[in-house]
């Protein structure tokens, strides 16, 4: 894609470093956060800058060395998969550009193409694996997130108007968003809350800050990530929207909390 050189810079090593500082952030988190965010308000292009100074610096929060290479594939392939994953809440034009420009920043040592080995595995599960197999793992996955509420919550989608909203929901939570194997449950609801916040839809947002502590993060790892959004978010510009100010970008209420 080509460079966005006239917008602003909202990524500074200094900015990095506070996140990466973030005692009650999980160190292999706050990258994958940032690079999810900047991909949702459509930023793509802010991406390497996050890519280069955790390769170059480490995950932290103190440390200031260059990870081994085992590290460093670890560390491109959850940036690569939140980016993925975050297609189910933010679309799939914004998860490509976010990829492409990635992939620009990436060693080809640190790619998983052409026809490469993903751990993921979504290729096997797509051609080899029952449909039906896929499509319990998600349904246990949105149980886990939404829980006494999921039968409600996909009712309501399965009577949207057309029962393809429920599908479709079902699609992504077993092909996209329950398969684990590189991002763990709660590093997935890290991906879906830097995915919603930036999009002021707190209804939505409302439930993943619960599913997200009951896919097993603490609340306080909740409040990290909330906040680590939100500053990225105000960095590219959103504000809090007024009664003087409704044609602005930014939240039309405070953002949700837990």
């Amino acid at each position: 894609m080509p460079p966005l050189s006239h917008l602003p810079a909202i990524i500074t090593p200094s900015l990095l470093a506070s996140i990466r500082g973030n005692a009650q952030l999980p160190k292999h988190s706050w990258y994958f956060i940032v690079g999810v965010t900047l991909s949702v308000i459509n930023r793509p292009d802010e991406i390497p800058k996050v890519f280069n100074f955790v390769i170059e610096h480490g995950v932290g929060p103190t440390e200031n060395t260059k990870p081994a290479r085992a590290e460093q594939l670890q560390i491109a392939r959850k940036l690569r998969e939140g980016l993925i994953k975050s297609a189910a809440i933010a679309g799939m034009p914004k998860t490509i550009n976010g990829l492409f420009a990635l992939k620009a920043a990436t060693p080809s040592e640190l790619l998983d193409e052409p026809m490469g080995y993903s751990p993921s595995a979504r290729r096997v599960e797509v051609y080899d694996m029952p449909s039906s197999q896929i499509l319990c793992r998600g349904q246990k996955f949105f149980e886990k997130v939404y829980g006494k509420v999921s039968k409600r919550v996909m009712g309501q989608m399965d009577r949207s108007g057309t029962e393809d909203l429920g599908v479709v929901a079902r699609l992504m939570y077993g092909h996209l968003l329950s398969n684990t194997k590189i991002l763990t449950p709660a590093e997935t609801s890290f991906v879906l809350l830097a995915g919603l916040i930036p999009q002021d839809v707190n209804p939505q947002l409302k439930g993943h800050l619960k599913g997200a502590i009951s896919n097993g993060a603490t609340a306080e790892e909740v409040r990290a990530v909330r906040d680590v959004v939100i500053r990225i978010c105000e960095a590219s510009g959103m504000v809090k929207l007024g009664e003087d100010a409704p044609h602005a970008w930014g939240w039309r209420e405070d953002v949700a909390g837990v």
